[in-house]
């Protein structure tokens, strides 16, 4: 069973240690993802096998199949647990249509948008609302002035909409200054951030991990097995796709995000340390992971059972110091992929 984990020093509510992500839940064809999204009946096992292993933390976000995930997620939560026991996170910013307005993180989009999500998920309030991007980091619109959108965020706050108030994949200096418009006006200030950390992407470990260890910010890193690198889905190389989702359209994602030349070195090193501790390379990956300073809760992507019950296994891996060493010792500085707009 997972244990609980407090999200930060800085609120008071509790998570599981691991957070499902629901990316590949919705409706099957529709939206970036379409080609590898799981419908309600087949992730159905998904949640319920999630929930017997006490993972009660689940992260959506409105793009996710253009609204069709949270539709999905919200159906199978409310059928399978009282509000009470579960925590729900979801995200905004990203477009969900063509209007100007219907994306970013203007007043008007903060607010009409989370009141959509809500209706999607068939709920009155979501424990946590993630911006998925900076105000000024969304590619397509307008920035918004960040103090009319932490302004925004903090009346969704009040008025019971939203419980807590998440960030993801920004630079420190942006989540700095969004964090300390919020205190210097008495709103409410993030309690997590959800960045880009793995094994072979590491450039978080320069200044927004420290930044959030010092100021009490969990840490709930995505893509904590590097859309499957570091599983194993990519035998050597990207052309090596051993999944649906790898030999699919999100192959042209994955390679976007992974340029470093160690890559694969990295992911045989991964694949060898498992061997040598009798488990799955994405469990080796994702203990390196729960072992760095402040990280909280990975959100962690599974398509079968057995997926889940090895990273909730995982938890209770613990690598020896030459073991750590080993993994880490190839990687090499990459170029920071939020200064080329596509974290």
């Amino acid at each position: 069973m997972l244990k609980s984990v407090q999200l930060g020093r800085n609120s008071g509510l509790m998570v599981s240690r691991l957070c499902l992500g629901t990316m590949n839940f919705g409706e099957p064809g529709r939206g970036h993802q379409g080609d590898w999204t799981l419908g309600i009946d087949d992730a159905r096992p998904l949640f319920k096998a999630a929930i017997d292993k006490g993972l009660y933390y689940f992260d959506c976000a409105d793009i996710y199949g253009v609204g069709a995930s949270e539709s999905v997620v919200g159906a199978l939560l409310r059928e399978l647990l009282p509000r009470d026991q579960y925590v729900l996170t979801t995200k905004i910013s990203n477009p969900m249509g063509r209007n100007p307005n219907q994306g970013g993180l203007s007043r008007k989009h903060v607010m009409e948008g989370v009141d959509a999500s809500l209706k999607r998920l068939g709920v009155d309030y979501v424990d946590q609302l993630i911006i998925h991007r900076h105000p000024q980091g969304i590619a397509g619109h307008e920035s918004s002035p960040i103090e009319e959108t932490m302004e925004a965020l903090n009346d969704v706050v009040k008025a019971g909409k939203v419980l807590y108030l998440g960030a993801s994949s920004m630079f420190a200096w942006q989540f700095a200054e969004l964090q300390l418009t919020a205190q210097m006006n008495g709103w409410a200030r993030f309690v997590s951030m959800q960045n880009h950390y793995n094994l072979v992407y590491r450039e978080e470990e320069r200044e927004m991990n420290p930044y959030c260890v010092k100021s009490g910010v969990a840490i709930t890193p995505w893509s904590p097995l590097a859309r499957g690198i570091l599983a194993g889905a990519y035998q050597g190389g990207f052309g090596g796709g051993a999944t649906a989702r790898s030999q699919g359209r999100d192959r042209i994602r994955t390679e976007s995000l992974y340029h470093g030349d160690a890559v694969f070195d990295i992911a045989a090193r991964v694949m060898e340390t498992a061997d040598k501790y009798g488990k799955a390379p994405a469990q080796i990956a994702l203990a390196w992971l729960l072992s760095k300073p402040g990280v909280t809760a990975p959100v962690v992507g599974v398509s079968r059972v057995e997926q889940l019950e090895q990273l909730v296994a995982a938890t209770d891996i613990e690598l020896a110091a030459e073991d750590v060493a080993y993994l880490e010792e190839l990687y090499q500085p990459v170029q920071n992929l939020l200064t080329i707009g596509s974290s």
